[in-house]
């Protein structure tokens, strides 16, 4: 009998081999976390080559740049976190200006010892240079079921509104501009990291003094 997990619900928006590769390699990652046997090491490793192996025959990717990204972690496999700064001022929100030209909004991966709060005030100095106090917890999303193009693996993306009380922007290796923009006036979004439809969840999270967090 073949188990569906919660997981291949994506399917929905998820292409089929896609899901399946990741639901294998985590099969596989999970199970060298806790295997003691080396038989059964062998086996979960051979599995973790199928699924880069499936990726491959479906991209253009080298299998060892595949293995790098998606078969490289150890332990029990979770999902990233991906923090993102709301700042709102005179009914604008502050984007910075990537390297290859798109928008996004402030934030990336949370470091290790980093919380959810802190990550995000330090990606907000990092990328726009100001300093931000963390107010409302707007979204946290399952990037996959928001974001394009579809990652082969899991991320939360978190969504932070945030208050600015000081600071500029600094010339910096990840972004080269800060601006705030209306939202009938956005620029061209990375939108693998912010789509129109969460900087628009930004703005209703702003206006209303009962937001709940929105979650999927």
């Amino acid at each position: 009998m073949f188990f569906v997990s919660k997981g291949m619900r994506y399917l929905q928006k998820m292409e089929q081999w896609l899901a399946l590769a990741m639901e294998v390699q985590s099969l596989a990652q999970n199970g060298l976390a806790y295997t003691s046997n080396e038989y059964d090491k062998e086996r979960y490793e051979r599995l973790r080559e199928i699924s880069a192996a499936m990726i491959q025959l479906k991209t253009d990717l080298d299998f060892k740049q595949i293995e790098n990204v998606f078969c490289s972690e150890s332990g029990y496999q979770t999902p990233k976190i991906d923090t993102r700064a709301a700042i709102i001022k005179d009914n604008k929100i502050l984007l910075v200006r990537e390297n290859n030209g798109t928008w996004s909004l402030p934030g990336g991966w949370c470091d290790v010892l980093e919380s959810v709060g802190s990550n995000t005030v330090k990606e907000v100095k990092e990328e726009a240079g100001l300093d931000v106090v963390p107010k409302k917890l707007v979204a946290v999303q399952d990037r996959n079921q928001h974001n394009q193009p579809t990652y082969a693996y899991s991320v939360c993306k978190i969504f932070v509104l945030c208050d600015v009380i000081g600071g500029e922007f600094q010339k910096n290796i990840e972004t080269t501009e800060a601006k705030y923009f209306s939202l009938n006036e956005l620029p061209l979004l990375a939108v693998e990291k912010n789509t129109k439809e969460q900087i628009e969840m930004c703005f209703q999270a702003c206006d209303d003094e009962y937001w709940q967090t929105q979650f999927d």
